[in-house]
């Protein structure tokens, strides 16, 4: 059916639902969505509330993604290799009653693609490998959609400033999936730092048992066949070439420098958050790092970085330390013989003038040490609105027009902090400790470093 102006009624009307989903904050707008109690039934989300969404990236944290956002329209699945579509489709996992969902959404190799052939999806979630975060994101935010993107949010500071940017001018709902934020212990420890629980924190000591992965060394030589099922030039989408391998694929792309971010770009968006959010860093003044042997493919085992943050407000400077690859930090006078520090991931102690706070990986049990000192704590009143999971946020944050708490304008300066980091490493041979400019996004005393802000994408690519 046409109306008079010989449109499709059907495109005018997923067209007003797009212009709705893109302004949500409208009060106006509220009334363009019928009442559940008309078409969804007691307790059922009614079809007209529920967001059509389109996911980029299956396998791995993709199935978690997809899951996290089911209880919306999954219209169409995207994933360079089709086995990851096929194995997702047959998880023995898969709650009974979104299965049938999932069967019916369209499946596609190529996200521009998919975006292309379906103007109606309003959200899109990214859980590709780091190196095509930005692309995938900036594609979809280009064309009016709202964005979820797996942690870490990109491959270089560059990518994560015009993210950030492209979000606010947008007017978009973003988020990064860095779940622990979303967590109860993390609402706590803001609370119990913001509260003078341990005093004023001039140190924070931060660490993981990452790599898990093969890291400092050289890439194989050796060059097998592309697996059919594979479209190997759109997975490296828009790094340098390389043969395809299968120490890279699926998996071990994360010690990389090409495609990943190395240990602490993969857990640093989990274990930084919480000095991040607790203490309101912001930008650190300088970098530097010490690590193991690095090669010209991939990150080293292990590391130690080091950042310096200035005063913020009421809040005094601090060192916040990282270590992976096995590299901890000297145990606490005040921790009980034989108790772990943290949890078998890793974990974060926040060192204040007044007493010693850790936490383990996510944010979880977090613990004013030793026990005794914590069994005789206050707990003060919780005062940090409670998330109903990382996932949900974000889609309640569409819907209502607000913002969710790890958007791009949280999660992208959170994101630079860690991308810092592989800078130092890289540029440690200079042997001077790296001064950042946030605002004029350089690094003054050391030129050469600059390079590596930003990459050259390959041609074909852009953002």
């Amino acid at each position: 059916m046409k109306n008079k102006t010989g449109v499709p009624m059907t495109s005018v009307a997923s067209m007003t639902r797009r212009r709705f989903l893109g302004n949500s904050a409208t009060a106006a707008a509220a009334f363009m969505i019928v009442p559940r109690h008309v078409l969804g039934g007691k307790g059922q989300t009614a079809p007209s509330d529920r967001l059509n969404i389109g996911c980029i990236g299956v396998g791995g944290k993709g199935t978690s993604d997809i899951w996290g956002v089911s209880s919306e329209n999954i219209i169409a699945l995207c994933d360079v290799d089709d086995t990851k579509i096929d194995d997702f489709l047959k998880h023995e996992r898969t709650p009974e009653e979104h299965s049938e969902m999932y069967q019916k959404a369209k499946t596609y190799r190529d996200f521009r693609v998919m975006l292309d052939k379906h103007p109606e999806i309003d959200a899109v979630t990214v859980s590709t490998p780091d190196h095509t975060h930005a692309v995938a994101a900036m594609t979809a935010m280009q064309m009016g959609k709202h964005v979820f993107v797996q942690k870490p949010l990109t491959h270089t500071i560059k990518e994560a400033r015009l993210l950030a940017q492209t979000a606010k001018e947008k007017n978009l709902v973003t988020q990064m999936g860095n779940q622990g934020h979303a967590g109860e212990g993390a609402r706590l420890i803001n609370e119990w730092v913001w509260t003078g629980a341990i005093g004023e924190v001039r140190e924070v000591h931060a660490w993981t048992n990452r790599p898990i992965w093969l890291q400092g060394a050289d890439a194989p030589t050796e060059i097998p066949s592309v697996p059919s099922t594979l479209d190997w030039n759109l997975w490296l989408g828009p790094a340098p070439f390389r043969p395809y391998h299968p120490t890279i694929h699926p998996f071990s792309w994360r010690g990389y420098w090409d495609f990943g971010t190395g240990a602490l770009g993969d857990m640093g968006a989990h274990i930084l958050d919480q000095p991040f959010w607790a203490l309101k860093l912001g930008s650190p003044s300088t970098v530097q790092a010490s690590s193991t042997r690095f090669t010209k493919d991939m990150y080293p085992v292990a590391e130690v970085v080091t950042y310096e943050f200035p005063a913020r407000k009421d809040m005094p400077p601090v060192t916040l330390k990282w270590y992976d690859g096995g590299v901890m930090p000297p145990r606490p006078a005040e921790l009980e013989p034989g108790r772990m520090m943290g949890d078998s991931g890793g974990g974060v102690l926040f060192v204040g003038d007044k007493g010693k706070l850790m936490c383990s990986t996510y944010g979880e049990n977090p613990r004013i040490i030793p026990e005794d000192k914590m069994k005789a704590f206050t707990r003060p009143e919780k005062t940090i609105p409670r998330s109903p999971g990382i996932h949900a946020e974000w889609v309640e944050a569409i819907k209502s027009g607000k913002k969710s708490t790890t958007d791009f304008s949280y999660s992208g300066p959170l994101t630079e902090v860690m991308l810092l980091a592989n800078i130092a490493a890289k540029t440690a041979e200079y042997k001077v400790v790296l001064q950042w400019d946030s605002e004029k996004m350089e690094f003054p005393n050391l030129p050469e470093a600059n390079a590596l802000i930003h990459k050259e994408y390959r041609l074909g690519w852009s953002l």
